[in-house]
């Protein structure tokens, strides 16, 4: 069985020499250890030394050197609009404070299909388009994406 030990960042690599590819939805890309099958049937042992959120885009690097793209599998999502920006942030206000994960999509949100939480937006104006897409939310204020820990 191949082995990832390393990722390569989305835009860090020639996405056009991947060997396969592998889709995942949010929640399978946040692994340190696991094995996956590629879409062409190989299988691969996921071992990192810490868990990490893979992104659509990422290179998983094997021993021999070859990369497998990681792309995100759509998901059944709801994107959220607002009348203005304040107005967004109130209801980014309201999605944060129910522990829901979000995306930021420039001057939208987008979280998972939830009909409850779709009645409380649409009570508080947003505008909402269901849609199928991949899902990347926001990593949380503790996660350590790409600062490094003098920043905490």
């Amino acid at each position: 069985m191949k082995r990832a030990c390393d990722i390569k960042p989305a835009g860090a690599w020639n996405e056009t020499s991947a060997v396969d590819c592998i889709a995942l939805d949010a929640h399978e890309r946040h692994r340190r250890r696991i094995v996956l099958t590629t879409e062409r049937g190989t299988r691969i042992l996921l071992d990192l030394p810490q868990a990490i959120a893979l992104r659509d885009g990422d290179g998983l690097l094997l021993d021999d050197g070859a990369i497998v793209r990681v792309a995100g599998r759509p998901e059944s999502l709801v994107e959220i609009a607002a009348a203005n920006p304040v107005e967004l942030a109130r209801l980014a206000w309201h999605i944060g404070n129910r522990h829901i994960d979000v995306q930021i999509a420039d001057d939208r949100l987008r979280i998972r299909r939830d009909h409850v939480i779709e009645d409380m937006l649409r009570g508080l104006g947003a505008r909402l388009t269901p849609i199928e897409a991949p899902f990347e939310p926001e990593g949380g204020a503790y996660a350590h994406h790409e600062l490094g820990d003098d920043h905490f």
